[in-house]
C-alpha cells in the first residue's frame, strides 16, 4: 500500500502541505475562499527543529494502537488504511492518547477528532500535502 513519506533533509518548514491538507478537506473549490480569515486545522502538521523541519501525518500502521483503543469503532483499518468515522466518534480522546507517533489530534470541533486519510474523501487523486509541497520533500508511495 501507498503511504506518504518525508525528508527532512527537504522539508524547508513553509507549512504549505498543511495549507493544502486543509484546503483538501475544506469541501471548497477556490483556495482563497475555503481558508481566508479561517484558523486552519489541517490533518497534518510540520515540526520545526534548529537543523531539520518534517511533516507528521498518519502513519497507516499495520497493526495501529488507535484501532485498538477506539471505544465506539469509529477508526477501522481496511487494506492498509486506517478511516475515521465522525457519526461514531464520542470525543473520548482515547485514539490520541494511544497514537506513538501524535498523529491523531482534535477537529476543532471539541466532540471529534481528525486524522489524515491519504485524501481517499475529497476528489484530490493523492494526497493535497504531497502536491502542494513545492520542494518534494513529502511522497506518496510504496516501500
Amino acid at each position: 500500500m501507498k503511504r506518504i513519506y518525508v525528508n527532512e533533509k527537504w522539508c524547508l518548514g513553509c507549512h504549505l502541505c498543511e495549507y493544502y491538507c486543509a484546503f483538501a478537506n475544506s469541501g471548497k473549490d477556490d483556495m482563497a475562499k475555503a481558508l481566508k480569515g479561517v484558523k486552519i486545522n489541517p490533518r497534518i502538521r510540520v515540526e520545526e527543529g534548529e537543523k531539520i523541519n518534517f511533516a507528521v501525518s498518519c502513519r497507516h500502521c499495520e497493526e495501529p494502537l488507535c484501532v485498538k483503543s477506539c471505544i465506539t469503532g469509529a477508526l477501522t483499518i481496511k487494506d492498509g488504511l486506517i478511516s475515521f468515522n465522525k457519526d461514531k466518534c464520542v470525543g473520548c480522546y482515547t485514539c490520541i492518547m494511544s497514537c506513538p507517533y501524535g498523529c491523531i489530534m482534535p477537529d476543532g470541533s471539541g466532540h471529534a477528532v481528525q486524522k489524515c486519510e491519504l485524501c481517499t474523501k475529497n476528489a484530490c487523486g493523492e494526497p493535497a500535502c504531497v502536491k502542494g509541497c513545492p520542494n518534494q520533500a513529502i511522497v506518496f508511495e510504496e516501500r
